[in-house]
């Protein structure tokens, strides 16, 4: 009893008694369908699998910029030559990709509650690499100063990092020191998907037959039960669905339970898997789960929408402001940021991309090349100047105007007959009061000046 004591203190060394970590180490964590939950056994859930891919995935492939913000009001631009680009953008280590390191740290983050890294500095402590670390190997105190300590124990070497030298990334969390995991506060829902997925494959194992009894004529010897029950496994399996085993001795059949679908097996794992999306903030479409949803046309582009808005956009601002937090310098916080361009999520189709550029362009938001660049388009001559659309004025103005250049053409054509086209006079007051409709035919319809 000793040493139990002293493997579960040694375990749980720094957590409270109501932590979901502490009730994993001494397997109490108990579902109320029975199953064992762990991160593993709730990867096998294909909906658990689908919403942890989903998510990861889509952060690890947007684009993570760093940028220098100008000065004053002006544009900022990407930092390309700092150091910390390179880490995020392209390869955080020298064994992984961006898109690897991302997937990963964010499925940790997802499935544990924690995603963890390690910061590696050069002397000037800027990033020169991002190091993940499994949260399940991690256990996180926080000291009477107030800071926060890191021990991470690995084929039996322990390693304490200081709160600066990793990368943490929270999910849900009500003390601010470490998130919650999803797996153990869902673990009474993914139990019971667990155990619907368990009668479903007994189901089949059994060849999709109602469960029931074979009723001998008279009491069997062990000899005789033995012969039986090895006479009827040939015929046990979805393999072996067909066969027809031979009664013989007065031995009868007699079914007991209901099938699978009139028991409705099929709904209780269709609501699973909502159950499961529920958990994560993942409209069930999303993981192929598309009854009583749309996903054509609007319906999906709003579906995206929601998508990012409601499920990616906490994961997206907590890596950037981590990233601001534990990989800049202290004097580089209100110079430099990070930032994903989400705009890829955002694409509509050929015609909405259109109809949205044409009013960027026109409302004097983006420039034409601007509008290039967000079709991977090369710029054009000229095309860094905001245009506006000058085809729109008052009618009383366009009048006036028209009035103006009629008198002005009157005045240039007299001039010309006098011999003085050189220096013509321009057009007085009196002069455009004077023209008449008749006049300003022959520069706008006369429709124009009806009303």
């Amino acid at each position: 009893m000793g040493l139990f004591r002293k493997a579960v203190m040694t375990l749980a060394s720094g957590l409270r008694l109501t932590d979901p970590q502490l009730m994993r180490y001494v397997g109490v964590e108990a579902a109320h369908s029975g199953e064992k939950v762990t991160p593993e056994t709730a990867l096998t859930l294909d909906a658990f699998w689908a919403c942890v891919w989903l998510i990861a995935q889509t952060i690890a492939t947007l684009p993570l910029m760093l940028y220098e913000a100008g000065e004053g009001d002006g544009e900022a631009k990407l930092a390309k030559d700092h150091p910390l680009y390179r880490v995020i953008h392209d390869q955080p280590n020298a064994d992984m990709t961006a898109v690897e390191f991302w997937t990963a740290l964010v499925a940790c983050k997802l499935i544990w509650g924690n995603g963890y890294a390690a910061i590696e500095t050069r002397s000037d402590g800027s990033v020169i690499a991002l190091e993940p670390l499994l949260p399940s190997l991690m256990q996180v105190q926080r000291q009477q100063d107030g800071s926060r300590t890191y021990t991470y124990t690995f084929d039996g070497q322990t390693t304490v990092y200081q709160e600066e030298n990793i990368l943490h990334l929270k999910g849900f969390s009500l003390d601010g020191l470490t998130g919650l995991s999803v797996v153990s506060t869902a673990r009474h829902s993914l139990g019971a998907a667990l155990g619907a997925e368990r009668v479903a494959g007994t189901t089949f194992k059994n060849g999709m037959r109602p469960s029931g009894v074979f009723m001998a004529p008279a009491y069997l010897n062990k000899d005789q039960r033995t012969d039986a029950k090895a006479y009827l496994t040939e015929f046990q399996g979805a393999q072996n669905t067909g066969k027809v085993p031979v009664l013989e001795g007065g031995w009868k059949w007699e079914a007991l339970t209901l099938s699978p679908a009139d028991a409705e097996l099929l709904a209780t794992r269709g609501f699973n898997v909502e159950t499961v999306c529920r958990w994560f903030r993942v409209n069930p479409s999303l993981v192929g789960h598309t009854e009583k949803t749309t996903t054509w046309g609007t319906g999906l582009e709003q579906i995206n929408l929601g998508f990012l808005t409601y499920t990616l956009r906490t994961h997206l601002k907590e890596i950037e402001q981590a990233l601001g937090m534990r990989c800049l310098r202290p004097g580089e916080r209100g110079r430099f940021y990070a930032e994903f361009n989400v705009e890829g999520l955002l694409r509509a189709d050929s015609k909405g991309r259109a109809e949205f550029l044409r009013g960027m362009v026109n409302g004097t938001i983006y420039t034409p090349n601007d509008a290039r660049r967000y079709e991977n388009l090369p710029p054009v001559e000229g095309g860094d100047h905001l245009m506006i659309q000058g085809a729109m004025m008052p009618l009383d103005v366009l009048v006036e105007q028209a009035a103006l250049a009629a008198a002005q053409m009157m005045i240039d054509a007299q001039a010309a007959a006098e011999g003085d086209a050189d220096d013509p006079d321009e057009a007085t007051d009196d002069e455009i009061d004077a023209v008449t409709d008749d006049d300003l035919k022959g520069l706008f319809s006369a429709d124009l000046l009806r009303g």
